[in-house]
């Protein structure tokens, strides 16, 4: 009797016959065949009159057993291939000597009244962050929560993503999640026991508990209870505000969100955090509109919002142009770019607060406004002059002017901690050459280290410099630029040459060190940071000059910055690799398949590539303000023009391109990748390897252990190495690099 084979065991065994048969369009890469892309099955949608042709959208359905044959064949591939480049492991054992004589890396930082501090912390032979208390600021660390044990247990790495410590210091609330995967459940642990103080929540995205001013309970944000079930467009929608009460049994209340509250109208991809401000009688309700950089905020009694009765007020929405929000001394504070692109302070009183009366109490000036958090004696405000942050004091009293704070390390400086009930700040601060610390800044504006962490080997090497240059770019327009090399470096254009761009939602690269970089320097490598439209360096006009419509301008950046450093001597297109990740995927998407005879080579890491179909994904509604929507005819051409799968021609010489990506990627599908990866190999005539670097216990880059750090690195650095001719990186059954003349180091 004839038995049918379940279709997935056929497919299965397809695949496999497929792969092992080698057939004439797969490829050979030092000594390992890489699968073709899977058969296209053409989709074509119709976007105001235009035919816009989609060849891989079936590899969105990554659950199909054909898919995920293919997704598992092509990452066992590229691992195979990476691990036979010979100066990989040597590499790697470099980058873990590194690792080891750095004693510990800190980060979220909080103190409370006590003076007691809370922050995370990863000591030189461990794989994740622990969440750790220190009682006094010369005291020992008692680990609070340590994520490897559950990781242990499970058998998949956890990390601790948030964290909040209650006003009296002596709860802290945390949440943590599995596999990269960033949705996981937030818990509160008694600080003085270790033990859990509640059961803990789940369906946590993001976001801090925010606590009542008597320690009772506190806000958080929630997704919605069928977010699994929904359709994938409409997973991270209806993200709402709750109150939980400890101690308190059944549902927490919905206290703000989409649907909420007839009077507040709010996008069903908007969010809220709901701040409590000790000794005022009113909530605040602070609206992120997706990732627009621009906010609305709300004000309504508290005793109103904590019995589930309030009707709330809006002070102001995103047509203010206020970036930010803090409050102190009796003051709300507003960091705004309305008229003022290079950013503003004002202040209005927090009893009875009025955009329309409040005064601006730091004008614009020639550097941009990067950030202020208020203390006790008044607000601290970061400004940047070129790379260059400078920290100052601006007291709460009637007429308050700017107190510059002198600080040891001249770089990055950027606020880690201020409370407004405490006096002084906790600022961090580094350089291109020199590891990120933390300094405690007291009221009288003296700056000493908190001695978190002890000097390592490697915090300033004396062997490396930076330099600044400006590079002028298509339009005229001059594009900074941050060089990292050895001092003993030849610039005879024989040196591989990392070339790093961003260029989305403002952010800004800030000069800050890692020792790891050091592996790559040692090996003739040269590293650069491009500072292109999108990003902030120059403040909100500089991000618009990169934005939707004017998007071009990123990618034509870093194409004129690379084209600058070639010129000059520092590489040569043989030996240029061009690298950035998730927004960055389309500077560097674009500018490979712009120019595609620029570049030896292209690392896209969890790269939104596909921006046709970017707000059909999970992450995409709230994406909108930054990339645009096709439902708008200028926003889908803004669209078409930035996508680099749309961008992607056949018959060209492509580079070679590794795509870097975690499979449990909740910001950006695992899906972009593939879609490109695919096109880009189904349509290059270089010979140049088009590889995909999947991660099955990793997602968009937070909570990656130490050991997967490490290990991506060194794989990203080799291939690049591999393709810029690197001697000591050539498998000898490659024939892909051979044409290559030998770079130096």
């Amino acid at each position: 009797m004839h038995r049918p084979v379940p279709a997935a065991a056929l497919v299965a065994a397809a695949l496999a016959a497929l792969l092992c048969a080698a057939p004439p369009d797969a490829a050979r890469f030092a000594g390992i065949d890489v699968p073709p892309p899977l058969p296209p099955r053409p989709v074509t949608d119709v976007h105001w009159g235009v035919a816009v042709e989609d060849p891989y959208r079936f590899l969105e359905d990554t659950q199909d057993p054909a898919v995920q044959a293919w997704m598992k064949a092509q990452a066992g591939a590229t691992e195979a291939i990476l691990r036979r480049l010979p100066g990989r492991e040597a590499l790697l054992a470099r980058i873990r000597e590194i690792d080891a004589e750095i004693p510990a890396v800190v980060s979220d930082l909080q103190r409370d009244p006590q003076g007691r501090l809370t922050y995370l912390r990863r000591g030189a032979k461990e794989n994740q962050f622990k969440l750790v208390r220190r009682d006094t600021p010369d005291g020992g660390e008692r680990v609070l929560v340590d994520p490897e044990a559950l990781s242990k247990a499970s058998g998949k790495p956890h990390a601790i993503g948030d964290f909040s410590v209650s006003p009296d210091g002596s709860l802290v609330a945390y949440s943590i999640s599995a596999s990269g995967a960033e949705i996981g459940t937030l818990h509160v642990v008694d600080a003085a026991t270790g033990k859990e103080a509640m059961p803990p929540i789940d369906r946590i995205r993001g976001g801090d508990a925010l606590w009542l001013p008597d320690g009772s309970g506190f806000f958080y944000l929630r997704l919605a209870p069928d977010w699994q079930a929904r359709p994938r467009a409409e997973r991270f929608m209806d993200h709402r505000t709750y109150l939980h009460r400890l101690g308190a049994r059944g549902d927490d209340p919905a206290v703000f969100g989409p649907g909420v509250h007839a009077e507040v109208p709010l996008s069903r991809s908007d969010s809220a955090a709901v701040f409590a401000i000790p000794g005022h009688d009113h909530a605040l309700a602070l609206v992120y509109h997706g990732v627009q950089r621009e906010r609305s905020l709300y004000r309504a009694p508290l005793a109103d919002v904590l019995a589930g009765k309030a009707r709330w007020r809006k002070l102001f929405d995103a047509s203010a142009g206020v970036h930010g929000v803090g409050w102190g001394g009796g003051w709300l504070y507003l960091r705004s770019a309305a008229d003022a692109p290079r950013f503003r302070l004002l202040r209005t009183p927090l009893g009875s607060p009025d955009l329309a009366t409040a005064t601006v109490v730091v004008p614009q000036g020639d550097g941009v406004l990067t950030g202020f958090a208020a203390a006790r004696e008044g607000v601290y405000v970061t400004q940047r002059d070129g790379v260059v942050e400078r920290l100052a004091l601006l007291p709460h009293d009637a007429r308050p002017a700017l107190v510059p704070v002198a600080l040891p390390v001249e770089g990055s400086a950027s606020i880690a901690f201020a409370d407004p009930r405490l006096a002084g700040v906790v600022v961090t601060l580094g350089s291109w050459t020199r590891a990120t610390k933390h300094f405690d800044v007291d009221a009288s504006g003296r700056a000493r280290p908190l001695g978190l962490v002890p000097d390592g080997r490697f915090d300033a090497p004396a062997g490396i410099a930076s330099r600044e240059v400006r590079v002028r770019s298509h339009d005229g327009v001059e594009v900074p630029a941050s060089i990292v090399f050895a001092k003993d470096a030849k610039l005879d254009g024989r040196n591989p040459l990392l070339l790093y761009g961003y260029g989305a939602y403002g952010n800004v690269e800030e000069p800050g060190f890692s020792p790891r970089l050091l592996a790559w320097l040692e090996r003739g490598g040269i590293f650069v940071i491009a500072h292109v439209r999108g990003g902030g360096v120059y403040g909100d006009a500089w991000r618009r000059a990169g934005w939707k419509a004017t998007k071009p301008n990123t990618w034509k950046d870093g194409i004129a910055v690379a084209e600058w450093l070639i010129a000059n001597g520092y590489t040569a297109k043989e030996r240029l690799g061009i690298v950035g990740g998730s927004a960055g995927g389309i500077f560097v998407g674009r500018a490979i398949t712009e120019r595609p005879d620029l570049f030896a080579s292209a690392v896209i890491a969890v790269g939104n590539v596909d921006s046709i179909r970017s707000e059909t994904r999970a992450n995409g509604a709230g994406n909108i303000p930054e990339y645009g929507t096709v439902a708008r005819e200028d926003e889908f051409r803004a669209l078409l023009a930035m996508s680099p799968y749309a961008n992607v021609k056949a018959g060209i010489r492509y580079p070679a391109v590794l795509f870097e990506h975690g499979v449990n990627d909740s910001r950006v599908d695992v899906w972009m990748s593939l879609k490109l990866a695919s096109r880009l190999a189904a349509a290059t005539t270089s010979g140049h390897p088009v590889l995909l670097n999947l991660e099955y216990a990793a997602g968009h880059g937070p909570g990656r252990t130490r050991e997967q750090a490490q290990a991506l690195l060194a794989d990203r650095w080799s291939f690049l190495l591999w393709r810029a001719g690197h001697p000591a990186f050539q498998p000898p059954d490659d024939a892909s690099a051979a044409t290559l003349r030998p770079a130096g180091g």
